[in-house]
């Protein structure tokens, strides 16, 4: 099917810019990065952003948030957000450029939402289309239903909250350098000086989730990063202080609806 009067260009490469039509509710832009690429911390003032990797894995951070995003899954990050970029193996970057006033409810903060098929099918033509579009073309239709797909995205659990208190700060930096530390919350309180329920009051506060339910979670999502590199599931379980490979298994089902071995492949 040939494509409409507005035209169409070739997906971007590494550093070239589109220009931004003042009327363009959507833009996207392509980016192929090699691995190990970290695009440092920046923002979009005027957009919200959809950050999106055809292939690869992103780690993203902002603001009091770290999330990992494989390529079924995109992060939504609202206009205005810093956020910082780290791509885990080679990555094709596909980001949409949305005007606030384009997308009636999105999500307030930075989140992780499901790619479907369609999806990705529709950001990938997205990047060949030239800016500005017209609405009533073939490109501004597709972009439409860009936009109407974006409203009816699951918010996914793959977010692991940063704590501002210094010593939840300390616990933190225990679960990401040593994820096998098996210490318990009493343990922390020892070592730390202060009431067991000290900490409960503030990972509740800082995190809205139990200490059992972050450490679990800073768990799983650095077994997310060890899995998109290829690690084997036994030897990330292991590393991780679960006590078997179904142990952990069962966990990374029962918080991600899916397998290990099935999460990065698409639906």
């Amino acid at each position: 099917m040939k494509h409409s009067a507005a035209g169409t260009a070739p997906p971007t490469g590494e550093g070239r810019r589109l220009p931004i039509g003042p009327d363009s509710p959507v833009l996207c832009r392509a980016r192929e990065y090699p691995a190990g690429t970290v695009i440092g911390l920046h923002h979009h003032p005027d957009r919200h952003q959809l950050v999106y990797a055809e292939t690869g894995v992103l780690v993203v951070q902002a603001g009091v948030g770290r999330w990992v995003v494989p390529s079924t899954r995109a992060i939504w990050m609202p206009a205005g957000t810093g956020h910082k970029v780290s791509c885990i193996g080679a990555v094709s970057m596909r980001s949409l450029y949305i005007l606030p006033q384009a997308i009636a409810q999105p999500p307030a903060a930075a989140s992780t939402v499901s790619v479907t098929p369609l999806l990705a099918a529709l950001i990938h033509a997205a990047a060949q289309i030239a800016q500005p579009y017209r609405a009533d073309t073939r490109d501004g239709r597709l972009m439409q239903l860009i936009l109407d797909e974006l409203q009816t995205l699951p918010v996914l659990p793959l977010h692991l909250p940063q704590p501002t208190d210094p010593r939840l700060q300390a616990i933190g930096h225990q679960f990401e350098t040593a994820p096998d530390d098996a210490s318990t919350l009493q343990d922390w309180a020892l070592r730390l000086g202060v009431d067991v329920k000290t900490i409960q009051r503030l990972c509740t506060r800082e995190l809205g989730m139990t200490f059992g339910q972050w450490r679990q979670q800073a768990r799983l999502l650095r077994a997310l990063e060890r899995l998109a590199h290829g690690d084997k599931v036994i030897d990330v379980a292991l590393s991780l202080g679960y006590a078997s490979p179904s142990a952990f298994t069962a966990m990374f089902k029962k918080r991600f609806g899916q397998l290990p071995s099935r999460f990065f492949q698409q639906p």
